[in-house]
């Protein structure tokens, strides 16, 4: 179970706390405007408000089964962009999601999942509040912030052992299934550009990416867990996990599940590397190159 190898973890930090439980998320919330946009008085209420209830939600609902300490909770950053108010109260604009979690060891976080989610349509009025049930659609907010609470949760579980995550995945999955009836973008896989929440999802469970799911699992557990102990072995270990991305790229170019992993890394390898030999450097810029041919440029920095 994921939460006792975070329990074995965290002791070894020595951070032990007697036992005090806590939900899962540690998410902080923020909502903006565009500055283009003209808010009202009443609107700006509103939307104070609708940070107060995001909060509450995400970080007050029971998502899983297993016992969370305080210190055991995932850190992760919600950031809600109003960027059209088109009718009073109804909302659109833009969510970018954050996770992230700490390597063994140490106090370095590596960033898990980001995100940025440009299907944000929702209807919210003063003193709403918002309540999850499984295998219901109450509102369009409550869907999609309960999407990427599970596919947090599946993220994270998946980097403390080979597919640990599943289970949160299956739920995210589901609310995309029910939400898809409801008519708001977001949710169905012939929308234009396969950057949403149906094939988030859709490519974490496929058959097809199961190599990126193995490289995920590796990447941290057996490579960045490992740098405390032996930086040479964990860079190792973490080379051969991006490696198995070449089978998922060959089959599906530009995945964006491949790509979005790609780029949360990009400044971590480089700062992982910032030490290693000029093979080294060169095999994982070519690597990475291979696999996003379209950021070939950002990857070059790594030699720098």
């Amino acid at each position: 179970m994921k939460g006792i190898i975070k329990g074995i973890i965290l002791i070894t930090f020595g951070l032990w706390t007697g036992g005090l439980k806590a939900q899962e998320l540690n998410c902080i919330v923020t909502v903006v405007t565009d500055s283009k946009l003209e808010v009202s008085t009443v609107d700006k209420e509103v939307l104070d408000q609708m940070k107060d209830v995001i909060f509450d939600f995400m970080n007050n609902t029971q998502w899983t089964k297993d016992n969370f300490k305080v210190e055991e909770r995932i850190n992760c950053n919600i950031q809600l962009q109003i960027s059209k108010i088109p009718s009073p109260g109804v909302y659109e604009g833009s969510l970018q999601v954050q996770s992230s979690r700490t390597a063994f060891n140490s106090a370095y976080n590596t960033t898990v999942f980001n995100f940025k989610d440009d299907n944000i349509s929702f209807p919210f009025s003063r003193n709403a509040a918002l309540a999850y049930a499984p295998n219901q659609f109450r509102d369009n907010m409550t869907s999609t912030l309960a999407f990427y609470a599970y596919f947090i949760l599946g993220m994270d579980y998946d980097t403390y052992s080979l597919k640990g995550g599943t289970t949160y995945f299956n739920e995210a999955q589901e609310i995309v299934s029910i939400a898809q009836a409801a008519g708001y973008s977001g949710w169905k896989s012939n929308e234009s550009g396969r950057r949403n929440r149906y094939w988030l999802v859709d490519n974490v469970l496929h058959q097809l990416f199961e190599p990126l799911r193995v490289c995920f699992y590796e990447y941290h557990r057996l490579g960045l867990d490992k740098l405390y102990d032996n930086k040479a072995e964990g860079r190792k270990a973490m080379f051969a996990a991006l490696e198995k991305l070449n089978t998922v790229i060959t089959v599906r170019p530009s995945a964006l599940n491949v790509l979005n992993f790609t780029a949360a890394k990009l400044i971590e390898i480089k700062n992982l590397y910032s030490d290693a030999d000029q093979k080294e450097k060169t095999d994982v810029t070519n690597l990475l190159k291979k696999i996003d041919p379209a950021n070939s440029s950002k990857y070059q920095e790594i030699l720098n």
